[in-house]
């Protein structure tokens, strides 16, 4: 980006009669300047997690018909949308994907808009999108968002056990892969198995799309423990959600920042011929990640919700107002003994480097690292 700083826009969760949270948010995004895009006749996707069934800290469907309505204002043809994930549970194929969009609220008459699984009925559907970066020499993008004119992401901010925080890079980036895309992204960061915290449960191998969990005995373990097949191992992930006991764990033999930076990589294929616009609600801030099948208790209260166009920029911001905000006694916080003012993300995944994938996606022309935060009331 040609600008040096850029401009984030903040509120916070006060409000009152005449000036309701609805309003705030509304009066966030045209501040931020988007009525200045040129979304006449424009699909526009509003990139968006619908949760996996079990939890419930994704952005509410009703602060979604906010922006789809400004969109409309400006001409624009909005709808959301996301690609399948690569692992089994409730959002792998278009029809389960739709209907767990339905279930949480994500119908036409609440948010303004319909739902379009951006690669297909099994995640095939994408279309390489030439960038020749580091990592990737080209990125399979859902079909539907190659196809799109404008992105807009909407993001629920909060702790990520690969990535150490999802935000709009983490939505964008994995978000907008297909199943294929983000095996290449997982592909730098295979689990491993604590074998004295495995009970033997088996939930890993029914979880594991790829096949590549089992159970396996030896001599001197009088129950059979879980056992990962390293070359069929695809890293999504879903194992080290599913496991009770955190048997479950990302591997040391790999680079985390591979998988983090790819994701950049990724962001960068989504919008480097588009418009886009960048919305983070910073509440619910659960330490794991929307597609788990629950979500433990939020880190921080409630913060505002942020408005910007630049991607960097704003999931720096939210990190900095997470780690400014007072933790949460009783969270996981405790539990990872983070104290008052230290990096509540790095204390939570100190394996995972953060700020490296934000200073990589910096350096693709993504966004800036410094930022002006700015207040609307």
């Amino acid at each position: 980006m040609s600008k040096k700083v850029s401009d984030v826009y903040f509120i916070d969760m006060r409000a009152k009669s005449g000036n309701n949270i609805f309003d705030k948010i509304k009066n966030l995004i045209l501040s931020a300047g988007f009525n200045n895009l040129d979304l006449d006749k424009k699909f526009t996707a509003l990139k968006i997690h619908f949760g996996e069934p079990g939890n419930y800290s994704y952005v509410r469907p009703v602060f979604v018909s906010i922006i789809s309505k400004l969109v409309k204002t400006q001409g624009g043809i909005p709808f959301l949308t996301d690609t399948n994930t690569m692992y089994t549970g409730q959002r792998a194929n278009a029809a389960d994907h739709l209907e767990t969009a339905e279930k949480h609220g994500f119908l036409s008459v609440v948010t303004g808009c319909p739902v379009i699984i951006a690669d297909g009925l099994r995640g095939t559907e994408y279309k390489n999108v030439e960038i020749n970066l580091k990592y990737c020499k080209s990125a399979k993008i859902g079909a539907v968002i190659a196809d799109s004119d404008v992105i807009i992401s909407i993001n629920h901010f909060k702790g990520h056990d690969m990535t150490g925080f999802g935000g709009a890079l983490k939505n964008i980036g994995m978000g907008c892969g297909s199943r294929a895309g983000k095996r290449e992204m997982h592909s730098d960061a295979l689990p491993a198995i604590d074998k004295a915290k495995c009970n033997s449960c088996g939930r890993c191998v029914e979880a594991c799309a790829a096949k590549a969990m089992e159970l396996v005995a030896t001599n001197t373990q009088s129950d059979p423990k879980a056992h990962i097949i390293g070359e069929i191992c695809t890293g999504c992930g879903q194992c080290i959600a599913v496991c009770n006991n955190k048997a479950v764990r990302i591997g040391r033999n790999k680079d985390v920042n591979i998988v983090i930076n790819k994701i950049a990589e990724y962001s960068y294929a989504v919008l480097k011929d588009k418009k886009h616009f960048h919305i983070t609600f910073i509440m619910d801030v659960s330490p794991n990640c929307d597609c788990w099948s629950h979500n433990d208790a939020p880190i921080v209260p409630n913060i505002g919700v942020l408005a910007s166009f630049d991607p960097v920029a704003i999931d720096l911001a939210a990190v900095d107002l997470v780690n400014a905000a007072p933790g949460i006694s009783g969270s996981l916080l405790d539990k990872a003994g983070c104290k008052p003012g230290e990096d509540k993300f790095l204390a939570l995944y100190p394996k995972s480097d953060w700020r490296a994938g934000i200073e990589y996606a910096a350096s693709l022309g993504l966004g800036n690292c410094k930022y002006k935060l700015i207040k609307v009331d």
